[in-house]
């Protein structure tokens, strides 16, 4: 009889123990879980909107893209000239990914375009045949399709029209290009000219 006890206390005491550590991993579970949501909801909050877009391959579609973009950046009401670099970058992007990346077969290009504050961040990716040397196809006037207009000056002219450009690319997988541009706020903008303008005047005074 002692002895049953004896077992029935080891037991219980073995089912207490294991039913703590249970609780306890439990537990650390589900604020570890609770943790990565909310820097997933944290994440999420930092940008002001987002977008994504897909679409064929085709030279038809280009001009859909730079609209597209160029309609979800209005919202940082850019000026006219910010608003077309915007779309001029975003036209040699799209019009690489359709020439070089997919060259004369039908793919998928995305667009992922995000607005914090006063800036835009645009991606634009393909699965195409992807980019051997990237830093000597950024060189200007470099091009694999020589007989095209505009050749060799794509990734140049992104450079210059957007604050900031990178290519990612692995052979036979594809590749991506990120893209950034800061918005001047209007009324920056105003008090700019506005304290040009008094500069200007005081000048003329003396």
């Amino acid at each position: 009889m002692q002895k049953a006890l004896f077992y029935v206390i080891i037991h219980k005491g073995v089912f207490l123990y294991y039913r703590k550590v249970f609780r306890t991993y439990y537990n650390i579970k589900i604020t570890i879980r609770k943790d990565k949501e909310g820097m997933k909801v944290n994440m999420r909050e930092q940008f002001e909107n987002e977008m994504k877009l897909e679409f064929l391959s085709k030279s038809s579609n280009e001009a859909f893209a730079r609209i597209t973009v160029a309609a979800f950046a209005s919202q940082l009401d850019p000026t006219i000239e910010e608003l077309a670099d915007i779309k001029t970058a975003v036209s040699e992007a799209v019009t690489n990914c359709i020439i070089h990346g997919y060259e004369n077969r039908i793919g998928v290009v995305k667009i992922y375009a995000c607005l914090l504050e006063n800036e835009i961040k645009i991606e634009i990716s393909d699965n195409g045949k992807g980019i051997e040397n990237i830093e000597m196809a950024k060189e200007p006037l470099y091009t694999t399709k020589p007989n095209l207009e505009r050749s060799g000056m794509g990734f140049t002219i992104m450079e210059s029209f957007m604050d900031f450009m990178e290519v990612e690319s692995i052979v036979g997988i594809g590749t991506k290009i990120t893209m950034k541009k800061k918005i001047k706020k209007q009324e920056e903008e105003k008090e700019l000219n506005i304290d040009t303008n008094s500069a200007e005047n005081n000048m003329c005074t003396i």
